[in-house]
């Protein structure tokens, strides 16, 4: 029996282990399909969802939310955590440019009745979290791909420490193996990479679920 190496086999297999979904998130799910719309899919969304619980994250700031797919999964982490700690709140930040896109946001998370824990943004992610006074548990970094290095700075100083930072997109449809391709976004995705993953302020780990999923803890 020979080891299966087809990525979009595993990836099926891997969507068939998560839980079903609430019926609204499902929606969201067929909405991406049929317009692919990027969304982080039900695997990594359920891992999103596993690190936020094992991080007991009550503060989530997100950069870079689209329609609230990512941030239906983060609140449902908050509101679980929330539940076993009474009288404590929670708090997960939807930001996105778009105001289309946060307007759709706000009608999922409210027919789940996730609403009343999003606060809604509607702009630049990076100038949005340099202008918050506070840390965050946890910080969900999916920007425009060339942004990220220059993102970095800002997450690490936002981030409390033992805090988790996820950030989607590091292995790129396979750009980052293209020598050749010297584009904007898949610079971004190499050299935010080798950032993170040279500096000593970070433990970090890349898992290959979807289109690569790094998580890193602040020290």
């Amino acid at each position: 029996m020979s080891l299966c190496n087809d990525y979009a086999q595993i990836q099926d297999y891997m969507v068939g282990l998560v839980p079903e979904r609430p019926g609204e998130m499902q929606e969201m799910e067929r909405y991406a399909k049929d317009h692919s719309f990027p969304i982080i899919g039900p695997v990594a969304g359920n891992y999103c969802y596993q690190v936020a619980l094992m991080n007991k994250a009550r503060s989530v700031f997100e950069m870079g939310s689209g329609y609230g797919y990512s941030t239906a999964w983060f609140a449902l982490a908050v509101r679980e955590t929330c539940e076993k700690e009474p009288g404590k709140s929670g708090i997960v930040h939807h930001v996105v440019w778009d105001a289309d896109l946060s307007k759709k946001a706000r009608v999922h998370l409210k027919k789940m009745g996730l609403d009343q824990l999003v606060e809604f943004h509607v702009a630049e992610a990076i100038q949005t979290l340099r202008n918050r006074n506070e840390q965050f548990d946890l910080i969900f970094c999916d920007i425009d791909k060339d942004a990220y290095p220059d993102a970095l700075e800002i997450i690490h100083e936002k981030l409390r420490p033992g805090g988790v930072l996820i950030i989607d997109n590091m292995i790129w449809n396979g750009q980052i193996f293209d020598q050749d391709d010297q584009s904007a976004a898949t610079r971004g995705v190499r050299e935010f990479t080798r950032r993170i993953s040279n500096n000593p302020q970070w433990i970090v780990s890349l898992s290959p679920l979807r289109d690569g999923v790094i998580v890193a803890i602040k020290r």
